[in-house]
């Protein structure tokens, strides 16, 4: 699949119900956390995506068994704490997820690694990990003085540390959590915001010594966390949420297509990931949670969302942290919001797979959208009449998809190019669309 085309402004409206892959955050985590487990656990609603199977690949490559009873099902025999050296470099794809947590685990095993990837990964930074784990003990080499991948990680004797984060990042705290299980003495973290939550869920789940507290931070509720380090982590089987950054696309897609009314099953909704919903109500959007229940500590719930008319807002600090990955749709909604809608705070977009601020601002101006980019964000005047035209992915499958659901409300015949990497995060995601009644053809 490298091109999408669609037809919008007076099409069908979209309606059923639908389940949504796996969450991609969970399904790096259940693998590369099984990997350091000593047991076997079983796995269900694994993403089959391009990222996981990264991350599939390095886990096996350390030592663990990842046995694949069926695409979205594994069986993961852990290695236990003390991971296999491995035959050849460690290709980590596309994943910047796959390389920060690997930084992490590997700088307390007793041998070198090469970590790597496409040329794409090899652009995106890495100094926020590399940094404190230097800090921690590790000897950690790359281009750019260690910025840049690929990375030489030589792991070692590493010490327990009191850091603050920079910036709140789930990449970053992660890859340091996991560095402290190694480490002599606790590593204590302060996370100056918000920050995904599930590397610490599921490790206090496998038994591993995690404290959490709020802690002040400037004009955001920040976070201390403290872990312990472990002498081993128990196997923990895990049905993974539908990711609500996929769901995020349909939510917008309902809203926006008139007449409009779609349930999503057993989404996950962790107040950490659930910005765009919060953003999406107060413009307006009619979106329910309903059923709410858990799957392995994490919270999950169905969301009936209706066609709505949505009104502009101003969204910064926490809620662009709790929403980041899914601005590229939040512009898509804004067009069509009556009103300016400004996205402030944001400027870690810029070093996402593409610069998603100026590729963002770029393809929607094709459009027709009054859009224009900020330092840190976006300013977008709606509602405006977007007209179909040919646009472009980036190799960015969060951009191509938002292109998709804009190409759902504009005039004519959208031909969104380049989405081939859709399925990156969201494998499925063009015949489910056409299944709810989206208008998509070849």
């Amino acid at each position: 699949m490298s091109d999408i085309r669609t037809r919008g402004a007076g099409g069908s409206p979209l309606r059923g119900r639908a389940v949504i892959p796996g969450d991609k955050s969970i399904s790096h985590r259940a693998l590369l956390l099984g990997a350091l487990a000593g047991g076997t656990a079983r796995v269900s609603n694994f993403l089959p995506a391009g990222d996981c199977r990264a991350s599939r690949r390095v886990a096996a490559a350390l030592g663990a068994d990842v046995e694949v009873l069926s695409p979205t099902e594994l069986r993961i025999g852990g290695r236990g704490l003390a991971l296999r050296e491995p035959d050849d470099v460690l290709d980590c794809g596309r994943s910047g997820t796959t390389m920060r947590l690997l930084a992490g685990m590997l700088a307390g095993q007793p041998f070198a690694v090469v970590l790597s990837g496409d040329a794409q990964l090899r652009r995106r930074p890495m100094a926020r990990v590399v940094e404190p784990l230097r800090l921690m003990g590790a000897t950690i080499l790359g281009r750019d003085g260690g910025r840049l991948p690929p990375l030489t990680v030589q792991g070692g004797a590493l010490r327990g540390i009191d850091y603050r984060l920079p910036v709140a990042s789930a990449q970053v705290k992660s890859a340091l959590l996991l560095a402290g299980l190694y480490a002599r003495g606790p590593t204590t973290l302060h996370v100056p915001g918000p920050a995904r939550d599930h590397t610490e869920r599921m490790l206090s789940a496998m038994g591993a010594e995690v404290e959490a507290w709020p802690e002040p931070a400037p004009g955001r509720g920040g976070q201390g966390l403290r872990i312990t380090p472990a002498a081993s982590l128990a196997p923990l089987d895990l049905t993974i949420p539908g990711d609500f950054s996929s769901a995020a696309f349909l939510l917008v897609a309902a809203t926006l297509v008139p007449g409009s009314e779609v349930v999503l099953e057993g989404v996950g909704v962790n107040p950490t990931r659930t910005g765009l919903l919060d953003l999406l109500r107060a413009m307006g959007a009619q979106i329910d949670v309903l059923d709410e229940g858990s799957a392995g500590g994490e919270p999950i719930a169905d969301l009936r969302v209706r066609a709505a008319e949505l009104a502009g807002v101003e969204a910064g600090g926490d809620l662009v942290v709790r929403a980041i990955d899914e601005l590229p749709v939040l512009a898509v909604a804004a067009t069509q919001a009556h009103g300016e809608t400004l996205v402030r705070d944001a400027a870690e977009l810029r070093v996402k797979e593409t610069d998603r601020v100026a590729t963002t601002v770029q393809e929607l101006r094709r459009l027709g959208a009054a859009i224009e980019a900020r330092p840190d964000g976006f300013l977008v005047h709606g509602p405006a009449r977007l007209r179909g035209v040919a646009v472009e992915g980036h190799g960015d499958h969060r951009l191509a998809m938002a292109l998709v659901v804009a190409g759902l409300v504009a005039e004519g015949e959208t031909q969104v190019r380049g989405c081939e990497w859709i399925a990156d995060s969201f494998p499925g995601f063009e015949a489910l669309l056409a299944g709810l009644g989206g208008r998509i053809g070849p």
